[in-house]
């Protein structure tokens, strides 16, 4: 008799604060939990994702970084070992940028969790260049896995 094995894997609770992401993008969670669990990867680790509206991230941004205005997503490393902390996203800048973009509002969500989520693991693009380019290649690496098209390419 074999003995089945489990893989480590992210545990991602996700909190709806503003349940018009659920309406107008079915399926929500479970998107936001495959971006974050594809950007831990077999890291043994949690985090809380949040889906809020403009209003809260706000007040978030203006507390925390002196931004009186919505962002689309904002981390909060926990400074903890398991625990990587809080990721915060806003929905209706999340979906301005995406008709901006012109991509989907599932497809930049994923991107926005991933790149939330790679800050808390520790990584940067707002010290230089090159950890900019890190971070960036990083993205698209997570991304394509989830088969979703470079972010960063010029449409």
């Amino acid at each position: 008799m074999t003995r089945a094995t489990s893989k480590p894997s992210a545990d991602c609770t996700v909190v709806v604060l503003d349940t018009t992401w659920r309406k107008a993008l079915p399926g929500v969670e479970r998107l936001v939990r495959k971006a974050a669990r594809a950007a831990i990867g077999a890291r043994r680790k949690s985090l809380n994702v949040a889906l809020a509206d403009d209003r809260e991230v706000r007040v978030l941004n203006k507390r925390d970084r002196r931004k009186d205005k919505p962002t689309n997503v904002l981390s909060y490393p926990s400074g903890e070992k398991k625990f990587l902390g809080d990721v915060v996203l806003a929905r209706q800048t999340v979906w301005r940028e995406a008709r901006e973009q012109k991509k989907t509002p599932a497809d930049h969500l994923a991107h926005l969790v991933v790149h939330g989520t790679l800050h808390l693991l520790g990584h940067d693009h707002e010290t230089g260049d090159a950890n900019a380019d890190r971070m960036e290649a990083l993205e698209r690496r997570i991304l394509k896995r989830l088969g979703i098209a470079d972010p960063y390419a010029v449409r």
